[in-house]
């Protein structure tokens, strides 16, 4: 009865492990993946790009604002200098 039953383990067994993915299902699944993991390559390279637009944008805007300080800095500066004379 014991070796009955060790019999039908290793018969379940065998028909268990013959009844997963086929090659062909593997390597549909692994192209899948791949697809996949391009994918989302390409959206963190594009999520990168935006990032960097909008922090140039932000250093753009920031010389624009000192530009505009130093000119009037040096416009007060000149009106100051004229008013002593």
């Amino acid at each position: 009865m014991k070796r009955l039953f060790q019999l039908l383990v290793l018969a379940g067994l065998a028909t268990f492990v013959a009844c997963g993915p086929s090659a062909a299902e593997k390597a549909e699944k692994a192209k899948q993946d791949s697809i996949r993991k391009a994918d989302s390559i390409a959206a963190l390279m594009a999520d990168s790009i935006r990032k960097t637009d909008s922090i140039n944008a932000l250093g753009a805007d920031s010389i624009r604002k000192a530009d505009s300080v130093k000119k009037a800095d040096s416009i007060a500066a000149t009106t100051k200098k004229g008013k002593r004379k």
